[in-house]
């Protein structure tokens, strides 16, 4: 037995063109897409709202918000995905690709990270066969190179996990996104209240485990992407050294790639260029890099992500639009090109035989505003 709801009196935000019109779904999937103004008895009445396509998060740190809200407290995890899933829910979000830690710094005495990503990649699995979650989870893999237990974590995924993106991070002081020492230190230092001396330690281990990690750590990466069928991601590329090595390696995105230099380089690789909306809502990076205006300026800005904080996505999708004087196409950043940048051709547009994953919202003194969200045809918040 078939179950169609209409959206009717709507903004449907479309390929290349905004029209007032209705949007008929059925079982799960777009069926039918009508322009006017007409409601038809029963349809759902969006009076005069936005439809969107429902947005697609390639990188989210969310989710590790959740699992230690506190520092050395370890949430219940099952509790933090389905905070997580309700929260990206009423943010418009309906396909995440939950961005999880792997490669784990055991010794040094200024600095500990344990392994989790293995456990928490189960237990999502786990909510998601049981019908708990309300969005679309996918797992993004986020490899620390310059870790000590990298490859052995990298080999308890299997093929089963449905790893969707593996991306190469680099967070050694001194190049990429802490090219500039200083931010690097007021981070730290702002974080765990270090002394002189013990940040003086702390960056000299940091360079040592990159001297001994970095490259078969690297190649064991590429391998595992490979193995796993992930798309391969940068991650703050600096300099066009940088991007051509990523080029070699397979790379599909560069995500915040922190020079102009870089941008041009993944641009003329047909590397798909990642930025954070938090940067372009501020107006710049946090760690003093480059700014994702600058790069949507000079059409070097093919996707965004909400990094670590899910509302700014639309939000900064909506701005984009007003610096291109153009909403569909800013709206693609967040929807069509991230889809399609991970192979997921059943979403991120709004037409018939797509997914039905769509939001409502408005936009309010330049805020986005959530009304409802639906995800495969059905009510996620």
């Amino acid at each position: 037995m078939t179950n169609t709801t209409i959206f009717a009196n709507t903004s449907l935000i479309l390929a290349n063109e905004v029209v007032t019109g209705s949007l008929s779904v059925t079982d799960g999937m777009i069926t039918g897409i009508d322009t006017g103004g007409s409601v038809p008895k029963g349809a759902v009445n969006l009076g005069g709202a936005y439809l969107a396509p429902g947005l697609v998060e390639l990188h989210t740190d969310n989710l590790e918000r959740h699992l230690a809200p506190r520092p050395k407290v370890d949430w219940p995890h099952r509790a933090a995905i389905l905070a997580h899933d309700r929260e990206l829910a009423g943010t418009g979000i309906t396909t995440v690709f939950d961005a999880l830690r792997v490669g784990s710094i055991i010794s040094g005495q200024s600095k500990r990270y344990g392994e989790y990503a293995r456990g928490v990649t189960d237990e999502i699995h786990e909510l998601r066969k049981a019908g708990l979650l309300r969005i679309s989870h996918h797992i993004h893999l986020r490899a620390e190179i310059c870790s000590e237990t990298l490859i052995e974590e990298l080999d308890a995924f299997t093929d089963a996990d449905r790893i969707g993106i593996i991306s190469m991070m680099d967070h050694t002081p001194g190049q990429r996104q802490f090219a500039d020492i200083s931010k690097f230190e007021a981070y730290v230092r702002g974080k765990y209240s270090f002394g002189d001396q013990e940040f003086l330690d702390y960056i000299d281990f940091l360079h040592r485990l990159q001297a001994q990690f970095g490259s078969p750590h690297e190649a064991a990466t590429v391998a595992a992407a490979t193995r796993l069928g992930a798309t391969l991601a940068s991650h703050d590329d600096t300099t066009t050294g940088q991007v051509a090595t990523s080029c070699a390696y397979g790379v599909s995105v560069a995500e915040f790639p922190t020079t102009v230099e870089a941008a041009n380089a993944c641009h003329d690789n047909g590397i798909a260029i990642m930025m954070g909306a938090p940067n372009l809502i501020r107006g710049g990076s946090h760690s003093g890099n480059v700014a994702a205006s600058e790069l949507a300026k000079i059409d070097r800005l093919d996707i965004l992500s909400s990094d670590y904080v899910p509302s700014g996505l639309l939000m900064a999708a909506v701005a984009l639009g007003q610096i291109w004087d153009d909403l569909p196409r800013a709206m693609a950043t967040v929807t069509s090109r991230p889809a399609q940048a991970v192979g997921l051709g059943d979403r991120g547009h709004l037409s018939v035989g797509a997914r039905a994953d769509l939001v409502a919202f408005s936009v309010a003194d330049g805020t986005a505003v959530v009304h409802e969200t639906w995800s495969d045809g059905k009510r996620a918040f």
